[in-house]
């Protein structure tokens, strides 16, 4: 699923979306006269995610998504032989997420149902419906068997953590609950708190629980001991605290700070440093100080990529935690007692999924970096020990790999992909010698893995002189003149890569691409500003989005780099994307009608001044305003409703009318405006679907649609 978020000072927005017409019909079945695939195969391909491990590494656990139908499948060591547990049939739309072992490895919980990249819930707290079902659906949490039997139901609920001592524990309407596993008693709450609790987390002897406290303005890390013990709150503050981890003796939680809401108001327009720090306190007294302070800089702010701070109470009582100090995601290791963060991971690369081994002495962790040229646009496994800057490479080469678990029999398994192959998982030593492929199951026989083009990393600069990565896909025997597709991912946080992506939404995008370059089309991925994997002031830079819109221009240089790819059609230029590549897209006809012959705006962002409330609050009475009045106009004026007048090219409108991250309101709007202008546009809209498009089928009109639009309106098969 698709989770977007543009970071701007202490301004956090999150973008994903989809929208579907009724008008569109049934998936194409047969094949286009002299084309390799269907649009239906190169998408009926297996999407493996959310690899997890047992805390002695004795099973790791994964999701597999075949044609809608989740389930979750469990390998045992020392052969790790994957094992399907569920058996769910129906493309119906209900995630299944959250795989949680016990520590021992002999149970397992999932949770099923939600959309957990929403920015909101909905009205009500309403769980995803996206099959339009006459029976209301529920966030359940179930235990999977794993000696053989049909999955039980355990409460309906989030986020579970289970103890030692084979407790559950998890959250109900913002409150901590408790049920056995079994299902032998009845679901209750554990005990009441005044905030909205998560952050779930079990003493290592299973006798206590630490948990968040949210107060809106401020948050308490607090532990519950028994109902007949008040909650003990760690040092309390007006500040934000998250994040809690244990020691490994269960004597001391480790936790995040933040500042709280408060002070003047921040600038919108303008960067500013956002400090946080790591406390440790008594788990007994709830005495505590901090061990470590981030320099008051942009670079010293809140890390907010993949786990965000990543805070983990490593052997040798050091913590090792994430942070952007050198402009890039590093992991940094500091004493428990305090002192001097020592850098563990030198060099221009991101750090993104990080685990620890089962023994705490060394981080596993994927970043892109390694010595195969394009190594920037793909992630490899790498462990380093938690007090010395010597990272090891544990797989190297032209495919991908993400999500590490540490397995027993010194072992990390991973997902991983390549350009032809989707996800799958694999396995390495520790030392990265031995390597081999779990059998997670066969691809469909007319998969079309030998039609998949290999896409080519190229580089241009924009008008700022800026350098942009992308993606190139164009099949070897593309001759003539083609029209040309430029492709503007989500997020923004995101990156496109060589090869099938980790998550689900942008796997789809690159069936979409490979479809497109196979069927009489180059398409250029742009991986624009604002995005990761190329350094924070990439990653943040001044005057983007709604302060300006900076990173359209890479979407423009872009075109400009692809009128001049050999075989390109430079009048037919076309663009696609969703949620923030839908503002971009929309955008670009708005702006660039002579370039952008025609687009496909799938849940986009078309007016930023409506936001504005929703990041920093309704204005308030009080006498300082901020730059308030000014942040709204140039909100206006990087919105594509602002260049409306100048929009001549047709555009095909995509989304969900239940969509939790994108407001429906700006498609409703913009279509509105295009009529009262009498410009071209169609649309596509799925009733009760959310930002990522939950049911295969509902991806499979949204992709159809999209080819189908893009070919008649730029004269491609």
């Amino acid at each position: 699923m698709h989770l977007g978020a543009y970071f701007m000072g202490n301004l956090r927005f999150l973008v994903p979306l989809a929208f579907l017409a009724a008008s569109i019909a049934a998936p194409h079945e047969a094949k286009a006269a002299g084309n390799d695939f269907t649009m239906a195969q190169v998408l009926d391909y297996p999407f493996v995610s959310d690899l997890t491990a047992s805390a002695n590494g004795a099973r790791i656990a994964w999701v597999r998504n075949l044609r809608g139908a989740r389930n979750v499948w469990v390998a045992s060591g020392p052969d790790f032989k994957p094992v399907q547990v569920t058996h769910y049939t129906e493309d119906d739309g209900q995630e299944i997420t959250q795989l949680t072992f016990s520590p021992d490895g002999s149970e397992l919980v999932y949770v099923r149902g939600g959309d957990h990249d929403a920015n909101w819930p909905a009205a009500g707290n309403l769980a995803p419906d996206p099959a339009s079902s006459t029976q209301q659906p529920k966030v359940t949490i179930w235990q999977a068997s794993l000696s053989g039997g049909e999955p039980v139901q355990l409460a309906e609920g989030d986020a579970p953590a289970l103890s030692s001592r084979q407790q559950l524990a998890y959250i109900k309407d913002d409150q901590v609950w408790s049920v056995t596993l079994g299902g032998t008693d009845k679901p209750a709450r554990l005990f009441f708190d005044h905030g909205k609790d998560g952050s779930l987390h079990w003493s290592p002897d299973g006798s206590k629980l630490a948990f968040v406290s949210n107060r809106d303005d401020h948050a308490f890390v607090g532990v519950f001991v028994s109902a007949d013990k008040p909650l003990l709150y760690l040092a309390p503050s007006t500040n934000f605290d998250l994040m809690p981890r244990w020691s490994p003796d269960g004597t001391r939680i480790a936790f995040a700070r933040r500042p709280g809401d408060g002070g003047p108001p921040v600038p919108i327009l303008k960067q500013t440093p956002q400090p946080w720090s790591i406390w440790v306190a008594n788990a007994d007294d709830g005495t505590g100080h901090a061990v470590w302070q981030s320099p008051d800089t942009l670079a010293g702010s809140y890390p907010d990529t993949q786990g965000d701070a990543n805070l983990h109470w490593a052997a040798g009582d050091r913590l090792v935690f994430m942070a952007f100090l050198d402009n890039w995601p590093h992991l940094y290791s500091v004493p428990a007692s305090g002192g001097e963060a020592m850098l563990l991971t030198p060099g221009a690369y991101m750090v993104e999924y990080v685990t620890e081994s089962l023994d705490g002495r060394s981080m596993i962790y994927t970043a892109n970096t390694g010595t195969t040229p394009g190594d920037g646009d793909r992630r490899h496994v790498f462990r380093v020990p938690v007090d010395r800057a010597t990272p090891q490479p544990l797989t190297t080469g032209d495919t991908i790999q993400w999500q590490p678990a540490a397995a027993a029999g010194d072992r990390v398994a991973f997902l991983t992909s390549s350009a032809q192959q989707p996800p799958s998982v694999g396995m390495v030593d520790l030392d990265g010698n031995h390597r081999e492929a779990l059998d997670t199951g066969p691809l469909p026989d007319d998969f079309p893995v030998a039609a998949l083009v290999t896409p080519k990393p190229v580089a241009f600069k924009a008008a700022d002189g800026t350098t942009i990565h992308g993606q190139l896909f164009q099949h070897d025997d593309a001759g003539g003149a083609q029209p040309g597709i430029i492709f503007v991912h989500g997020g923004p946080s995101r990156q496109m890569l060589l090869g099938w992506h980790y998550m689900d939404y942008y796997s789809n995008s690159y069936a979409v691409n490979q479809y497109l370059a196979n069927h009489g089309f180059t398409v250029l991925s742009v991986n624009y500003r604002l995005g990761i994997g190329y350094g924070r002031t990439f990653y943040q830079p001044d005057h983007a989005g709604p302060a300006g819109a900076s990173e359209y221009q890479d979407v423009l240089a872009g075109a400009h780099f692809l009128q001049g790819v050999r075989g390109v059609d430079g009048k037919r230029i076309g663009i696609w994307g969703g949620s923030y590549g839908g503002y971009l897209t929309a955008l670009a006809l708005a702006r660039n009608s002579d370039i952008f012959k025609a687009g496909v705006d799938m849940h986009g962002v078309h007016d930023w001044s409506r936001f504005i409330d929703d990041w920093f609050g309704k204005a308030t009475p009080r006498y300082e305003k901020g730059d308030r009045e000014q942040a709204m106009k140039v909100a206006w004026d990087s919105s594509p409703d602002s260049a409306i007048d100048r929009w001549k090219s047709p555009v095909l409108l995509i989304q969900g009318d239940d969509d939790r991250n994108v407001h429906f309101e700006q498609t409703i709007d913009l279509a509105r405006r295009l009529e009262a202008r009498h410009l071209p546009y169609q649309e596509l809209v799925i009733p009760d679907e959310i930002h990522g498009f939950l049911r295969h089928i509902s991806w499979q009109r949204a992709d159809i649609a999209t080819v189908d639009f893009l070919g008649a309106k730029l004269g491609a098969p």
